[in-house]
């Protein structure tokens, strides 16, 4: 029923000129500083996990049906997809006989790809990236645009292609802005933790 009631709240948005509103439900959880586009098409909306302060941008995709949990502050760009399942490499296999594949799971057809994607708190995802089943990012993780990520990788990466690769370590670009702006240290630091390899 609440992913009902939200969809229809962001259409009625939608036809208001696609303004963003804060406040959103996510598991029970109030969070008023989450932002989800009006022009956002999301999927097994009860599967999706979302922190507060997390953006979803404009034309994105969301399929959860295998479960999304994208930590407090992640930020979704525009024109990203994000999903728990992949079925094509099954529908190639199968070809016509995809359809009645005799099998009571779904799951169960060869080729077929599904399984949970988690995305680190203050992670970025650029514009045109695809976020595939069976990915974890770590925290603070940077994904250049037009990225193709499936797997796991450690927190504060840059992945950057297709397939993605890590070229960097997102903490450099930050402690560069912590040495011109020091007051923000503790803030960062709240969530980042201290240290670590640049």
């Amino acid at each position: 029923m609440r992913a009902l009631i939200n969809r229809w709240r962001r259409r009625w948005v939608r036809a208001l000129h696609h303004r963003v509103l804060f406040g959103e439900r996510s598991q029970g959880r109030l969070l008023p500083h989450t932002r989800i586009s009006p022009s956002a098409c999301i999927e097994h909306e009860d599967r999706l996990e979302l922190g507060d302060h997390v953006f979803i941008g404009p034309f994105n995709f969301i399929e959860a049906s295998g479960g999304i949990t994208l930590g407090e502050g992640v930020q979704v760009t525009s024109h990203c997809s994000i999903v728990t399942h992949s079925s094509h490499r099954s529908q190639r296999l199968l070809g016509d006989a995809f359809a009645n594949w005799p099998t009571g799971m779904v799951g169960t057809r060869p080729g077929w790809i599904s399984g949970p994607v988690e995305i680190g708190a203050y992670s970025f995802i650029g514009p045109h990236s695809l976020i595939e089943a069976n990915t974890r990012l770590g925290k603070g993780t940077l994904v250049c645009a037009g990225s193709f990520v499936r797997g796991e990788y450690p927190d504060f990466v840059i992945l950057e292609g297709q397939p993605a690769r890590v070229v960097g370590d997102s903490r450099r670009a930050d402690e560069a802005l912590l040495v011109r702006h020091p007051e923000l240290r503790p803030l960062y630091e709240a969530w980042a933790g201290t240290g670590g390899p640049l």
